[in-house]
């Protein structure tokens, strides 16, 4: 599988038969996945000219965060951190800011163009063109729109917490604060957390992250790797 332009945490990169992780990943699985943010970045060099060259490292540059726009990857998929308002149909990726009993509150980072009703599908094929907000946007997730069967049984606390990172699809322009969003797709939900002991966690199913320290698991509503 080729590497994508921009890389979110819980992204899967490739095989470890293929790549060595490196810093901003994490192995789970033999498969390698992005930690943070940024560009993938495979290093061919052997720490030494007498040994054989091995398996490239894979490790993730962060997204600069200076520059106006920053060409990464391909022509046309860049991402760019000149401010864009989400659109239906668009996948945005934000972080919580408030859970509560009804409604969790996501800060909106970046915006990933798609056809409307497609849910940004180019972006699932791990390119497409993301936009950085440069002014706070601010978007919901209603309790219903968590996912698309057994809405009634849904409980907000148990599916997200207060600084995840999360993927979602705008399905509304929503009232003149907020966007409405939605979670109610395999590829869609939480895609980094980090533990009550402050550690990275992995994802293990579609409802739990893993403490890779203490070995701890915690419940959340998990977005299938892209």
């Amino acid at each position: 599988m080729s590497l994508p332009a921009v890389a979110l945490p819980g992204q899967l990169l490739g095989s470890s038969k293929a790549y060595i992780p490196g810093s901003g990943t994490h192995l789970h699985a033999s498969n390698i996945y992005a930690s943070l943010p940024g560009r993938p970045v495979l290093n061919t060099s052997s720490p030494s000219k007498k040994l054989p060259p091995s398996k490239p490292t894979l490790t993730i540059s962060r997204l600069p965060s200076t520059s106006p726009s920053a060409d990464l990857g391909p022509v046309g998929e860049r991402i760019s951190n000149t401010n864009a308002l989400p659109r239906v149909g668009d996948v945005v990726v934000g972080r919580v800011t408030r859970c509560m009993m009804r409604q969790v509150n996501v800060a909106v980072l970046v915006v990933y163009s798609g056809d409307e009703g497609n849910h940004g599908g180019r972006f699932y094929d791990g390119g497409g063109e993301g936009t950085v907000c440069a002014d706070e946007v601010q978007g919901v997730v209603r309790k219903e729109d968590v996912r698309a069967t057994e809405k009634e049984k849904v409980v907000l606390g148990e599916g997200f917490r207060v600084g995840d990172l999360v993927r979602a699809a705008v399905i509304s322009l929503g009232d003149q604060s907020n966007y409405y969003l939605s979670t109610a797709k395999n590829e869609l939900g939480v895609i980094m957390a980090k533990s009550e002991n402050g550690n990275t966690m992995y994802p293990i199913s579609w409802k739990e992250f893993k403490d890779p320290v203490t070995g701890e698991t915690e419940t959340r509503k998990v977005a299938k790797p892209i």
